[in-house]
C-alpha cells in the first residue's frame, strides 16, 4: 500500500478516519496536570498509545482480496501493538520486524495480540529493509509507522479530538519522531482553527525532526545518534517524506528536550496527573515545564501524552533518580 507523496490531509479524510475509528479507539480525556497544562491521556488508549489510530485507519482500508495474504510493519513498539491490535480485530495476520533492543514490555505486548515478532539490529533503517524484503516474498500488506497518508489521518483524529473536549485551547504540544502524530494533528487543527499555535517536542538526542524543520530538507541521523535517548517511541532516524510536507504546512515549531528535562516530566505527570508516562509521552510536558520561552504565548495549553508503555526501570529511575547510580 506504497504511494507517491500525496496531497495535504483534507477535513473529508480526518472525518472519514473519525468513523472507521468509532468502536476501536477511546476518546481519550483531556485531564489537568497543574502548571496551567492539560494532557491528551493517549496513553490510555487500549494498546497504551495513539499508534492505534493510524494503524487501525490504514488497515481497514486495505483491499479484501490482499487481507489474507496479511500486514507486516517495523517498529520498536507502539506502532507494533497498534499493527497488531487492528490487524487482529479485523482477522488479519500480522508479522512485526522489530530492534533487538526494543522494550520487553512492548514486545511481550505485541506478542500476546497474535503478532510473529521477527527481530533485527537497532537501526530503524534495517527493520524497514528486512520488512520490505518479507513484504516481497510472502506478498504481505506493508503498514508503515508513520509516511503514509492514511496513518496521517488516522493520528488526525487525536488533534479533532481535542478541539472538541477543549475549544478555548490556544496551543496544542505533539511529539514528533517520524512525523505522523504532530502532522496529523497540526493539519486537524489548521484546516479548522488556524489561530491555534501546534508546536512539536522531540528529544536533543534524537532530533532529526527539528534540524529536517529548520532545513527545510530531510534530514538523516544514524541509530547511534538517535538510540541514546530513552525515549524510544522517537528514535526514528529521518522524518518522513509526508509528515514533512505536513509540518511544513501546518506546524508552528519544533523544539528539543533534555533527557534529564523528561524524566522529571515522567515524575510531574505522575504526581500532579496521576498517569503514567513513557519518556515518548513526556517530552510534551518537559517543553512546557522547561522550555516555555521558546513556545508562543499561551493560557489554554493541551499537551499529548503519546503513550505509557514504559520499561518499569526507567519508570523507576524516573521516580527515584537515585536508583540508576544504586543499580
Amino acid at each position: 500500500m506504497t504511494t507517491a507523496v500525496a496531497a495535504l490531509t483534507t477535513v473529508a479524510d480526518i472525518a472519514a478516519a473519525r468513523q472507521r475509528l468509532r468502536g476501536v479507539a477511546l476518546f481519550t480525556p483531556v485531564v489537568s496536570c497543574g502548571e496551567d497544562l492539560s494532557l491528551k491521556a493517549e496513553n490510555l488508549q487500549p494498546i497504551g498509545s495513539f499508534k492505534l489510530r493510524g494503524a487501525y485507519n490504514l488497515i481497514a482500508q486495505i483491499p479484501p482480496a490482499d487481507r489474507d495474504r496479511g500486514v507486516i510493519t517495523y517498529s520498536s513498539g507502539n506502532h507494533a501493538q497498534g499493527v497488531a491490535f487492528a490487524a487482529r480485530a479485523l482477522g488479519i495476520p500480522a508479522v512485526i520486524v522489530m530492534p533487538s533492543d526494543a522494550p520487553r514490555v512492548k514486545v511481550d505486548a505485541t506478542h500476546a495480540l497474535g503478532a510473529e515478532i521477527v527481530t533485527v539490529g537497532p537501526a530503524s533503517e534495517e527493520r524497514r529493509e528486512r520488512a520490505e524484503a518479507l513484504a516481497a516474498e510472502h506478498g504481505y500488506t506493508i503498514v508503515p509507522p508513520f509516511d503514509h497518508p492514511h496513518i496521517i489521518a488516522g493520528q488526525a483524529t487525536c488533534g479533532a479530538e481535542i478541539l472538541e473536549q477543549f475549544p478555548e485551547v490556544d496551543l496544542i504540544l505533539a511529539p514528533v519522531g517520524g512525523g505522523g502524530l504532530l502532522g496529523g494533528v497540526a493539519a486537524a487543527v489548521k484546516l479548522t482553527r488556524p489561530d491555534v499555535r501546534v508546536v512539536g517536542v522531540e528529544p536533543e538526542l534524537a532530533a532529526d525532526a527539528s534540524e529536517s524543520f529548520r532545513s527545510n530538507q530531510r534530514v538523516s541521523w544514524t541509530s547511534a545518534q538517535t538510540s541514546r535517548t530513552l525515549a524510544d517511541g522517537l528514535r526514528s532516524q529521518q522524518i518522513g517524506e509526508h509528515n514533512l510536507t505536513h509540518l511544513r504546512a501546518y506546524v508552528d515549531a519544533i523544539v528539543t528536550v533534555s533527557e534529564d528535562e523528561i524524566l522529571l516530566a515522567m515524575a510531574h505527570i505522575i504526581r500532579h496527573a496521576h498517569l503514567v508516562a513513557e519518556p515518548s509521552g513526556a517530552v510534551t510536558t518537559a517543553a512546557w515545564l522547561f522550555h516555555r520561552d521558546q513556545l508562543p504565548p499561551a493560557r489554554n495549553p493541551v499537551a499529548i501524552v503519546s503513550g505509557g508503555n514504559v520499561d518499569p526501570a526507567v519508570l523507576l529511575q524516573a521516580l527515584d533518580p537515585g536508583s540508576a547510580a544504586r543499580n
